[in-house]
């Protein structure tokens, strides 16, 4: 089976999650934290910073390391780094997401979260912190 190295990022602002809705591909419409593929000689924490970069147009610092989630899909077996991160610079813009939401702990299951995002969601939900 394929597999796929990520990294996504928890943004926290004001008591709030930051929430991207994918606006492409195979999994259009489902929401996710932003971040994406850690690309061969990068490092997770690299990769998250060039791809807020890309798709959000801010600059962030990886604050710490979550958790790395492993997940099977149909087609590929996903491992994902999450952390949390902090904006230095520039404000948020949709460049490959069609929209964004910022929520309260208490909305974070109001969205069709992709499976390996949804799966953070319930560990921040039953931990009660990222």
């Amino acid at each position: 089976m394929r597999r796929v190295h990520v990294a996504a990022a928890v943004l926290i602002q004001d008591g709030k999650i930051y929430a991207a809705q994918r606006g492409y591909g195979e999994f259009k419409d489902y929401w996710e934290f932003p971040g994406g593929k850690v690309e061969p000689g990068e490092t997770a924490e690299e990769a998250l910073v060039r791809e807020m970069a890309e798709e959000l147009g801010v600059q962030v610092r990886c604050e710490h390391q979550i958790c790395t989630l492993e997940m099977d899909y149909p087609s590929f077996h996903l491992s994902m780094d999450c952390f949390t991160v902090s904006l230095t610079a520039g404000s948020l813009q949709l460049k490959e997401h069609e929209s964004a939401l910022w929520l309260k702990p208490e909305e974070l299951e109001t969205v069709d979260w992709l499976p390996a995002d949804r799966k953070l969601v319930e560990d921040y939900l039953l931990k009660g912190k990222f």
